[in-house]
């Protein structure tokens, strides 16, 4: 295959065009949650920079966008070779989370343009709806339903914390698309990310090959005590769903030194009555668990398990729990991981083999199709954040990874 050449400018151009999008200029941060006002304005700019590369776009019923670059026969689905991420965000966000690895996916099929060469293989750009979770839950919706974990209807159905349903947003902002759910079967699948962690940046090294991504386990968790008079109720008479709740985060914090590699967050918590002077009658939090093993991950939820039913009986309270998300440790195709390095090493890039913490559309087209993610380092591990920082040389560095590494997997020998 004749040499591709990366396009450096217009991909940290359009890193900062869609940057602006949803920017709140006074914090520095950016909103673009899921079917707002703001990510339509970021869909139309990511469709619009489609068009201009005469690729084929199509909008399935879900809101996943797909830019195609067909093969030398005009085929745009057999055998194709998808990248994809997400542009939505969480909010007041950074600029790279997401929309990198979609850009970048733009960057691959813009040489392809730029040198007037039509594929071996269809390319397909893929932007994920609702990756975040943010406004509807689960977290990954589009990519999880595009790989079949859920139907169309559960996806439309699905009611956001804002009461909205999701099919109606869809409606309102025009991506109700009409290719149905999981159309665009890929033979292959690649992520380009920034970590999200401060692994590569501590370490000096600029890619990172992801071998594979820790499972994930997301709860909520409900608590029912009594309210009383924080003046006139005795410590051995209370039935505190606050403390109750509070002995949860000390307990998750006993459950990560002794189940080795397992990550537990509280992120997010509420009492009732909230006052300062009211025994809390009610709490409702949640639980992060995550850990690469699953049977680690496993041992840690049961362990919760066991701890709240112990908590419920001392503390006179009632306890329930609900299961938000639970996905599995994933193990990325050792071909395509392979791959990536050869590409860092032709490159004469630095590069290390790595795990996932966070969680990735990349794990759930695993599912159905051989997968692996490039990292590029995170200034200081920030994430989700506006301060969240990648190197413009780094950024090129990783789109170039990423050419190299589908110029290698569509050449003669990889068919």
């Amino acid at each position: 295959m004749t040499a591709l050449t990366l396009d450096a400018n217009t991909l940290l151009e359009h890193i900062e065009t869609l940057g602006n999008i949803g920017l709140d200029r006074l914090n520095g941060g950016r909103s673009r949650i899921a079917l707002t006002d703001a990510e339509k304005l970021g869909r139309d700019q990511v469709v619009s920079w489609m068009k201009a590369q005469d690729l084929v776009v199509h909008i399935d019923e879900i809101g996943n966008i797909f830019g195609i670059l067909p093969d030398q026969s005009g085929n745009t689905k057999h055998k194709a070779l998808m990248i994809g991420s997400h542009i939505d965000s969480v909010f007041n966000a950074g600029a790279l989370d997401g929309c990198y690895g979609v850009i970048a996916g733009l960057a691959v099929t813009k040489a392809f343009r730029d040198e007037k060469i039509i594929p071996s293989r269809p390319i397909i750009v893929a932007a994920f709806t609702n990756e975040e979770g943010v406004r509807y839950q689960p977290d990954m919706m589009g990519s999880l339903a595009h790989a079949g974990g859920l139907s169309a209807e559960q996806v439309l159905n699905s009611v956001g914390t804002d009461g909205t349903r999701l099919g109606d947003e869809l409606q309102r902002i025009g991506y109700n698309g009409d290719m149905p759910l999981g159309t665009l079967v890929p033979s292959q699948y690649l992520e380009l990310h920034i970590e999200q962690g401060p692994v590569l940046d501590k370490e000096g090294i600029k890619i990172g090959a992801v071998s594979n991504l820790q499972g994930i386990s997301w709860q909520k968790i409900h608590i029912k005590g009594k309210a009383n008079h924080a003046g006139t109720t005795p410590m051995s008479m209370r039935h505190d769903a606050g403390y109750a709740a509070a002995s949860v985060m000390t307990f998750l914090r006993d459950v990560t030194r002794s189940k080795p590699g397992t990550l537990a967050t509280v992120g997010s918590i509420k009492f009732e009555p909230n006052a300062i002077n009211v025994i809390p009658r009610a709490a409702e939090f949640t639980v992060d668990l995550r850990n690469p093993d699953n049977s680690t991950l496993y041992a840690s939820e049961q362990a919760l398990t066991e701890y709240l039913e112990v908590l419920s009986q001392k503390e006179g309270v009632t306890i329930e729990t609900e299961v938000l998300a639970r996905f599995d440790p994933v193990i990325f195709d050792e071909n395509l991981v392979d791959a990536i390095e050869q590409a860092a090493n032709a490159l004469n890039i630095p590069h290390r083999r790595m795990t996932s913490g966070a969680g990735h559309d990349a794990q759930m087209i695993a599912r159905i199709a051989p997968s692996a993610m490039i990292f590029v380092p995170s200034k200081d591990g920030i994430s989700h954040n506006p301060k969240e920082f990648t190197e413009a040389e780094d950024l090129v560095q990783g789109a170039k990874v990423l050419l190299a590494t589908v110029a290698a997997l569509l050449s003669p020998t990889q068919q």
